[in-house]
């Protein structure tokens, strides 16, 4: 263990000796690290923020939405949800609980004493609240009778109430949508912004008085969230809605399904993929930085193994092993690669709080220990493996060659 240690004050001791030399051969690294470092951090800040969005979505509650390919688009037959396939879902399919369908009503904006906004309106029922875990700040969200009576109500969001300067709680408020007054019941809870995306400019209006105003003459783009009565019944629920929405939509035997029953855990799941997988691309491209801060280490060891020969010589004719010089040799480049890699950390974490902050409506950047930690054992690694030839070269010198060297 003392000559490990002796080692070890040696290496530390020819870095300080050049200072200059140490810090640009160990630029490679740093670079590398804080790269994996600020790019893992602000994707993970931003998964962290989807997964917490996405996980007050219980296990039981599944979606149901249309699928369009290119083709739909390019010739312009667009798949939709329609009412009726609403209509089989809440009332035809056994173990379905809470239906919650949500439609974008096409509106020429919002109006308040002469002030104007351009929310999303959406028309949705009284079981979104309970669906979605989603409830007002203020007064209340929409119930059956407001559906069933066709009211003119609307909880709104709060960047609505601001940009129309509504009161801090504006319930009995009237204001227009379109060319319909309105009133609001409620304020739903501040959900923020993504990538400087407001989430809470809307208004959410019956569902029923949505229909009306689409007209019957629009295909309104629908999706539903419903729950399942028993949870250990999700997957055989997910089918019986198909083969219902199937026959509902008319689609024979051989044609595929132009609509999709998704588990909330499942977007969860993809989700989780997606990121996964960016956050393993971003490493393979930086491990290529840090082989060639490797690449720097080795060629800057070899170098030194050639200024160093006569010191080498020295240390051989008293005494040190061909085992010592090679702990000392790789305990350096070990060293170099470290301190890059821990500086290279601090370094890229601070960048992704940086971005985070500058960026409006981005999630804070966030990263694992496991990240930091496999960072600077990796950094430590790479060095160790570029600097294994550099090492064996000087420990297998010939002491009587090495003192003759000048």
């Amino acid at each position: 263990m003392q000559a490990y240690l002796e080692a070890f004050r040696a290496a530390l001791t020819s870095l300080a000796a050049h200072r200059m030399r140490s810090f640009l051969t160990t630029l490679g690294i740093l670079i590398g690290t804080g790269s994996v470092i600020a790019v893992v951090s602000l994707v993970q800040g931003f998964s962290d923020s989807i997964k917490g969005q996405l996980s007050d979505l219980g296990g039981s509650t599944l979606t149901l939405r249309a699928v369009n390919d290119n083709e739909n688009f390019r010739t312009g037959k667009i798949n939709t949800i329609t009412f009726d396939d609403i209509d089989v879902l809440r009332y035809r399919v056994a173990g379905v609980k809470d239906v919650a369908p949500l439609m974008v009503v096409q509106a020429t904006g919002a109006s308040y004493k002469g002030r104007t906004s351009s929310p999303q309106v959406q028309a949705t029922t009284a079981d979104y609240a309970l669906v979605n875990n989603r409830y007002p700040e203020f007064g209340r969200f929409i119930v059956d009778s407001d559906d069933k009576g066709h009211r003119r109500v609307a909880v709104i969001g709060t960047d609505l109430r601001d940009e129309l300067k509504m009161p801090k709680n504006p319930v009995g408020e009237y204001f227009m949508i379109g060319k319909e007054w309105f009133k609001v019941v409620g304020v739903m809870e501040k959900e923020g912004e993504v990538f400087g995306f407001s989430r809470d400019n809307y208004a959410i209006i019956p569902f029923d008085v949505g229909r009306a105003m689409m007209g019957n003459s629009n295909e309104p783009m629908i999706m539903a969230s419903f729950t399942v009565a028993n949870l250990g019944e999700v997957e055989a629920v997910r089918e019986r809605v198909k083969r219902a929405v199937r026959a509902s939509r008319k689609l024979v035997a051989e044609k595929d399904d132009d609509f999709k029953v998704e588990a909330a855990d499942s977007v969860l799941k993809q989700f989780e993929k997606i990121t996964g997988t960016a956050t393993m691309v971003v490493a393979g491209v930086v491990g290529i930085s840090l082989l060639v801060g490797g690449i720097g280490i080795m060629n800057i060891m070899l170098v030194s193994v050639t200024e160093r020969t006569r010191e080498i010589g020295i240390l051989k004719a008293l005494g040190a092993t061909r085992r010592d010089i090679l702990v000392q040799f790789l305990a350096e480049a070990g060293l170099l690669a470290l301190l890059g890699g821990i500086i290279g950390i601090a370094l890229g974490y601070g960048l992704a709080l940086l971005i985070s902050a500058l960026v409006p409506g981005f999630p804070p950047a966030h990263v694992p220990l496991w990240v930091v930690i496999a960072a600077a054992g990796f950094s430590a690694m790479v060095g160790v493996l570029f600097g294994i030839m550099p090492a064996s070269k000087a420990a297998g010198l010939d002491p009587i060659e090495a003192l003759r060297y000048e």
